[in-house]
């Protein structure tokens, strides 16, 4: 993190280049699952992300810790359950599409948080862009994917609800960093089974390494220094362009060509986040970094 900080970039940038990261780990995660299977893929993902955080902060097993257990502890399921839903999806349909579908989870928060009428518009772009996903007529994609997906979604809106709740009684990254060890224990049973003795070759864990670095390291460490400058309305704002730049990631590294169908839902669902991000009270806002 600390060699972080000399990057000389706007605050936009940050908040660009971590989406980038972000998306590029998980397209280059995908490329993993013929070996160790996306539940394999997501141990190593947060196993390695908890063993850098505890490198990077050493975190100690204080009274403060104990007194919250409970709540990390709802913290790392949550964590664990977000990331296999997402990966289960991702086995099943392109990049673009399951991130797209998990990004409602965040602006069904943001409707839920609002009393304006205006939600209503972002809400119903969001139903005819998942509506448009759906796997109607001649359009044919996995139901178990996008069933994962919205699942992911659900999940990442509990995150960050709970996210918001342990970053106010600890501080720093010691509260992520145990709910991520706990998720890493919680993904080891599934995780073992679904990789075997793939997880003790060393291309595959390097590999491994530079996912963790990739979809949680970088993101959260420029998002940190993204938001010390610039405002949660539109760091949200920013958020939209995920659904985007996963299409674009999984298209460069995967090869997966999107239909003009499914780039329409894309732009939908990210107009209604961006629109719910942009409009929505200063009171209610909580930034949501996928870890």
């Amino acid at each position: 993190m600390r060699s972080m900080a000399r990057i000389s970039l706007p605050p936009t940038g940050l908040v660009l280049l971590s989406i980038a990261s972000m998306h590029c780990g998980a397209a280059f995660a995908k490329l993993l699952f013929p070996q160790v299977g996306a539940a394999g893929m997501v141990l190593m993902r947060v196993g390695f992300a908890a063993l850098i955080l505890f490198a990077l902060r050493r975190p100690q097993w204080t009274p403060q810790i104990q007194a919250h257990l409970r709540t990390l502890a709802s913290f790392g399921i949550v964590l664990a359950l977000m990331n296999l839903a997402f990966y289960a999806s991702l086995d099943r349909i392109p990049l673009g599409i399951a991130a797209t579908l998990e990004f409602t989870g965040p602006l069904g928060l943001a409707a839920l948080r609002s009393k304006r009428w205006l939600e209503a518009l972002w809400v119903a772009l969001a139903a005819i862009g998942v509506v448009l996903l759906a796997p109607i007529g001649d359009f044919t994609l996995d139901i178990w994917g996008i069933a994962f997906a919205l699942i992911a979604g659900f999940f990442l809106a509990l995150y960050i609800v709970l996210s918001a709740q342990v970053g106010q009684v600890i501080p720093g990254i010691d509260g992520l960093f145990w709910a991520m060890a706990i998720a890493a224990l919680l993904l080891a049973p599934i995780g073992i089974a679904s990789a075997g003795n793939a997880l003790l070759q060393p291309h595959l864990l390097a590999v491994g390494l530079g996912v963790a670095v990739l979809s949680s390291t970088v993101p959260y460490s420029l998002e940190l220094m993204a938001l010390r400058s610039i405002p949660i309305n539109t760091f949200g704002v920013l958020r939209s362009l995920e659904p985007m730049s996963a299409a674009i990631a999984g298209f460069l590294v995967l090869g997966e060509a999107l239909t003009l169908r499914t780039l329409s839902a894309i732009v939908l669902i990210s107009l209604a986040a961006a629109g719910a991000s942009r409009f929505q009270s200063r009171s209610n806002q909580v930034p949501a970094t996928d870890p």
